[in-house]
């Protein structure tokens, strides 16, 4: 449908977030260091975010987008936490830098990552190729980020220290996106099966085909499965 939504310079945005802050909706994101309208369906065509901008990167447009989904909003709202922090935001960075004097370059491409903190409706949940890891995966495994983490978005979890119910949410992000393929990373540990086991009732629950693949961990850094 043709209709009013907004508009963003990239050549004038300055990438201070006050346009994220402003969107009630939640359409606006920070991309590398950028705003973008990563939900045209989120955004209402009010413009809240426009007086908010210092630089005037924001202006109306009219086109061809998604009609406003005011039911989408509301349940994206429902999975924020009220704190406001800001490191429950999401933000998606794409890896292009190339490292200098021997570094070892990031694979991590999307924020939050912490399976309590992440909403349901992530916008880098769209087609993603998932790596649900065990917290000590990523310190135990020395390759984590090259062999397990690139190309992927990063959810991360301790099933006995986290209060929470793993197969519940990841019901509900399996049954609101079309997730490609989930690839599960835990320890050798007993315990780390519960990160399974959420993993797989949480793809039948949903009714999604997705694939899975299990990568086991031992403590002392070597994957054996």
């Amino acid at each position: 449908m043709i209709r009013k939504i907004i508009k963003i310079d990239a050549d004038r945005c300055n990438g201070c977030g006050a346009c994220v802050e402003a969107c009630h909706e939640g359409a606006i994101e920070l991309v590398n260091g950028k705003a973008v309208l990563t939900r045209e369906d989120y955004c209402d065509g009010l413009g809240d975010c426009l007086p908010t901008c210092p630089t005037d990167a924001i202006s109306f447009e009219e086109r061809e987008a998604p009609a406003y989904d005011a039911a989408a909003v509301e349940n994206a709202k429902k999975q924020k936490l009220p704190c406001g922090c800001p490191g429950t935001a999401c933000r998606t960075m794409e890896r292009t830098e190339v490292p200098t004097g021997g570094a070892v370059p990031s694979c991590l491409t999307n924020f939050p990552v912490q399976l309590k903190l992440v909403p349901v409706n992530a916008p880098y949940f769209r087609q993603a190729n998932l790596l649900i890891a065990a917290d000590c995966t990523a310190y135990a495994y020395g390759n984590f980020h090259r062999e397990l983490m690139q190309g992927k978005v990063t959810l991360i979890g301790c099933p006995k220290l986290d209060a929470a119910d793993y197969a519940e949410k990841l019901t509900e992000i399996f049954r609101e996106n079309t997730v490609a393929s989930v690839t599960v990373a835990r320890m050798t540990v007993p315990c780390c099966g519960g990160l399974e086991q959420a993993v797989k009732q949480a793809v039948l629950r949903s009714g999604r085909d997705i694939p899975c693949t299990v990568k086991v961990i031992s403590p002392d850094g070597k994957m054996i499965g």
